[in-house]
């Protein structure tokens, strides 16, 4: 019993890494790109309002992650395990679903960090705002219409046409307000837990410097 059981996970887990290796994939290109135009470029070039455009239309697919929760309830139903279920598929998906999550916060976190940098800290809240609303948008387009960020490029018609007819509709809106309350809610708790941590490292190292610098060389 307990050999077909782990054998079931196994099994579950294994059809499962294929979209959660690809939707990672997916949700870490705007964070490399949020590192590469935030805080190694600055705006201007053609080439960085080019990689501007592909961060936002990847940048969805960071907090699309949180939506794959509905696969955790066919597994487990599939499994019917307590054990199996709380120590072996909440935390893989949790795992997942944060990294993807962590991502967005990040990607905003270099792009409020851009906009201080410029002179333009004003805007950060606004941008945080706008962007959350974009990104729930992003989010339905994604889970109940099927678009993916490249069809901007190959059908860009049909996402103008259908997806903003789409969301036009009582129900669309209301999922989108209520994704879009989700993503500022948990991006406003991560993003003071990310920065709280990063700060502690950044003392340490500063303690850790004076330290070192007071030892004799050797």
């Amino acid at each position: 019993m307990k050999e077909e059981l782990i054998a079931r996970v196994v099994q579950v887990l294994r059809i499962n890494m294929s979209w959660m290796t690809w939707n990672l994939f997916l949700a870490f290109i705007p964070l490399a790109l949020s590192v590469w135009l935030f805080r190694f470029k600055r705006g201007g070039s053609w080439l960085w309002w080019l990689g501007f455009l592909v961060f936002y239309a990847f940048l969805p697919n960071a907090p699309y992650l949180l939506t794959d929760v509905i696969h955790l309830i066919d597994d487990i139903r599939t499994i019917q395990s307590v054990w199996m279920i709380t120590l072996v598929l909440i935390p893989v998906y949790l795992l997942v679903i944060l990294s993807g999550f962590e991502a967005y916060v990040i990607s905003l976190i270099n792009w409020g960090y851009y906009l201080h940098r410029i002179g333009k800290s004003q805007w950060i809240w606004r941008v945080e705002l706008i962007t959350h609303f974009l990104c729930a948008v992003g989010v339905y387009w994604g889970r109940f219409l099927r678009f993916n960020s490249w069809d901007f490029i190959t059908q860009p018609d049909a996402v103008l046409t259908k997806g903003v007819e789409e969301i036009l509709g009582k129900q669309p809106l209301v999922i989108i307000a209520i994704t879009f309350v989700v993503l500022a809610g948990l991006y406003w708790i991560m993003k003071r837990v990310t920065l709280g941590l990063s700060q502690r490292d950044s003392r340490i190292g500063i303690n850790s410097g004076r330290t070192n610098s007071n030892t004799p060389n050797i």
